[in-house]
């Protein structure tokens, strides 16, 4: 019997990007023990700690980085809980400081609804349905 006589498709659909299980290392395996503390040579950074992409680190620069759902923004965070253009954070002389921009869900640092202020290391952001931590650098 020829493959012709069966009611088989001319073409097999094989995944050509697999799902790819990753567990982040429990937060006791940090090196000094303080949450937010990452070794190197940069003023500041946002980790994915809990939510689709866990592990991810973004190291901010100096000037404006928007975080959200839209095409345009640097932390992209893909998930209809995240508004487009979700918050702001600002990184100067004095330190790193949020903005949300009018976001739907809010974003809320250390459990409380923030609309603008300053973060410090160690700082927890919900922002959707994704968990973020704050870190300074010290390289």
């Amino acid at each position: 019997m020829h493959d012709k006589d069966r009611d088989v498709p001319d073409y097999v659909d094989i995944e050509q990007d697999p799902t790819v299980a990753w567990e982040p290392a429990p937060s006791d395996a940090e090196p000094d023990g303080s949450p937010g503390r990452l070794e190197g040579a940069f003023a500041w950074a946002i980790t994915i700690e809990a939510g689709p992409q866990t592990g991810l680190t973004y190291v901010l620069g100096p000037g404006n980085t928007i975080a959200g759902r839209g095409s345009e923004a640097a932390i992209f965070l893909p998930d209809v809980t995240v508004s487009r253009a979700h918050v702001q954070f600002a990184v100067d002389a004095s330190g790193l400081a949020l903005t949300d921009l009018g976001s739907t869900n809010g974003t809320y640092v250390n459990g409380k609804r923030l609309a603008a202020g300053m973060l410090k290391e160690g700082d927890e952001l919900m922002i959707g349905k994704y968990r973020l931590r704050v870190s300074r650098g010290h390289g």
